[in-house]
């Protein structure tokens, strides 16, 4: 089943936070195969977590 922009970018936020079901990570995977609108959301996000982390330790 194909899943729209809004669904992807909650299934990214929650794959920050816990595992995905392999269902829930391949419909993400198709989709951002196709939507760069939502691969650069995933990456802003990835940026952000890792930023967060390195200020959390005080670099």
């Amino acid at each position: 089943m194909k899943i729209n922009c809004r669904q992807a970018s909650r299934l990214i936020s929650q794959g920050l936070d816990q595992p995905l079901s392999q269902w829930d990570h391949v419909r993400l995977r198709v989709h951002l195969w196709m939507c760069g609108n939502c691969r650069q959301f995933s990456h802003q996000l990835q940026v952000l977590r890792q930023s967060a982390r390195q200020a959390g330790r005080g670099e």
